[in-house]
């Protein structure tokens, strides 16, 4: 560990104790990207219909587990290192549109997401997602039109099978401000690991950014049968609400590394 970097500390805001722990690994961070305009769709659910679908712990809220559909355009994915060669040579992947489904969890007492499924346009991106980072990526059709400049946004996912559809509208006033601490916003947007399993391997990742500024926006879902793509918890989910942001720049991507295992109580 840096001589001048503190232990990660729970009681630090979830971006400060997110960047101490990315900067205790040597060599980290690996990538560095922008996530551009950003919305996310957010859903209650009974942790017990859902965590047959999690393999790490749900971290629940008031008794409360929660999904959220991510939509947002990831841009100048680069190595850290390397300059104009490697920033080459990542190209082909570097800049794309993403639509996640992600559940929150809580691994050897370090707060994260996981993700039920990923869906995005490129194919190279798909064929790697599951052998680097253990991510469930799946081949689908996006079209974001979010000019929040104009006071609304919309959008659609489609899976490449054709059979889970996500349209949406949304009301975006522009007054952005960072998360208020130990709201619900917060608990649902500032997450700095994300954990996976591939071949039964448990895997975690660290991301750092600065923390998102952003607002809550008054969303029309016209369709949302993606959901049901991510297994049967889907019927039993309640849309709470959603948030936007203009995006986060400069993002910090961490390596994949072997999480070990830890106790889930059903």
């Amino acid at each position: 560990m840096n001589a001048n970097t503190r232990a990660p500390n729970q009681a630090s805001p979830p971006g400060v104790a997110g960047r101490e722990r990315m900067l205790s690994m040597r060599w980290e961070p690996l990538f560095i990207a922008d996530w551009d305009r950003t919305l996310m769709l957010h859903y209650e659910v009974s942790p017990k219909a859902l965590q047959a679908f999690v393999p790490f712990a749900l971290d629940v809220r008031d008794g409360k587990a929660y999904v959220s559909l991510v939509a947002f355009t990831m841009r100048g994915l680069r190595p850290r290192r390397g300059g104009r060669i490697t920033r080459a040579l990542f190209a082909p992947i570097s800049t794309h549109e993403f639509l996640n489904v992600r559940t929150y969890v809580k691994h050897g007492g370090e707060p994260g997401i996981y993700f039920l499924a990923e869906w995005l346009p490129n194919a190279l991106s798909v064929m790697l997602g599951r052998p680097v980072f253990g991510l469930p990526y799946r081949l689908g059709r996006m079209r974001y039109d979010h000019g929040h400049e104009r006071g609304w946004i919309a959008g659609e996912g489609v899976s490449s099978c054709g059979r889970g559809v996500l349209r949406y509208r949304a009301r975006v006033d522009g007054r952005f401000a960072m998360s208020q601490p130990g709201s619900l916003a917060e608990f649902l947007m500032e997450r700095y690991a994300a954990f996976t399993q591939w071949l039964g391997f448990k895997r975690r990742f660290r991301v750092w950014h600065e923390p998102w500024r952003q607002c809550a926006v008054d969303a029309a879902i016209s369709e949302n049968t993606l959901m049901n793509l991510t297994g049967n918890w889907a019927p039993e989910a309640r849309f709470i609400g959603a948030n936007y942001s203009p995006g986060v720049r400069g993002v910090w991507m961490g390596r994949s590394a072997f999480a070990g295992n830890d106790t889930i109580e059903i």
